[in-house]
């Protein structure tokens, strides 16, 4: 590429990082305003209102909604790595005809949108007597996030474990299970954390399925309770940039602590799907 390609290159880059990057600067400077200040969006505020995020905490219960969102967050997330990582590996491995059908239903669900089953999916869970619970909130993350996990554990064992490590363990004794927990299952940290970082942002983020099934003020999710903002009585956009920024923040330093495995696992396990 010549020294001309490079540095076109260069500014089109930093023209999508700034594209990126103003929606965040009007969401700072929104939540450091006071609700009557009526400057511009994009001018700093001479005054800085720390008490924005005091009300935003207050008004719509986020201490509630962070402890109900982690909890939803981390179970669900720890078992789409469990169950995931376990479908994946024998579809990785025994390349039978019912293993390839079964790996394209999976690939196949993934361009279904969820939304879709929304109206079976709700008298299910009525029926059941599981709404406004958590445990559905965390089976229905699960069920929408398996496919996209176990296409990425696949791909993730096909392209870098090699089969002579599986082999050697087979030779020492060692049973199936044993091969992959204590063989498998180490090396696949990068796609791991993949998984992790996607599922967790998917399911942090999520509000689409939260607002009809966590309907009670109990088990509202910060989604559910920032939505509370919006309403035909109240219209305050500082304290809805002030809880949005609260809101972000695990996210935040989630991918800053795992990211230097995300694009390695994102990579590789996508290669061979």
């Amino acid at each position: 590429m010549s020294r001309a390609s490079k540095n076109w290159l260069s500014v089109l880059v930093l023209f999508i990082a700034l594209i990126h990057v103003i929606p965040f600067y009007i969401l700072i400077t929104m939540s450091l305003k006071k609700n009557n200040d009526f400057s511009s969006r994009w001018a700093f505020p001479s005054h800085i209102s720390w008490e924005n995020f005091k009300d935003a905490w207050q008004q719509a219960s986020l201490g509630p909604a962070f402890l109900n969102t982690a909890i939803i967050t981390v179970i669900a997330g720890a078992l789409l790595i469990l169950v995931g990582s376990l479908a994946a590996y024998p579809l990785a491995r025994r390349q039978t005809r019912l293993n390839q059908y079964v790996y394209v239903f999976f690939i196949a669900i993934m361009v279904i949108p969820p939304l879709t089953a929304l109206v079976p999916l709700y008298k299910m869970v009525v029926s059941m007597g599981m709404i406004n619970t958590r445990t559905i909130a965390i089976l229905n993350n699960i069920a929408a996030f398996l496919p996209l996990t176990i296409f990425l554990y696949s791909g993730f064992i096909k392209s870098t474990i090699p089969k002579e490590l599986e082999e050697a363990a087979l030779i020492d004794g060692a049973t199936t299970m044993g091969i992959f927990f204590k063989v498998i299952f180490p090396l696949l940290k990068p796609v791991t954390a993949t998984v992790i970082i996607l599922s967790a942002v998917y399911i942090w983020n999520d509000y689409q399925f939260a607002i009809f099934f966590l309907q009670d003020k109990s088990v509202h999710t910060l989604t559910v309770a920032m939505s509370s903002f919006f309403s035909s009585n109240v219209d305050n956009l500082n304290l809805v940039a002030a809880a949005a920024l609260l809101a972000i923040l695990p996210m935040t330093i989630l991918f800053l602590f795992l990211q230097r495995f995300f694009i390695e696992g994102l990579a590789a396990g996508s290669v061979k799907g």
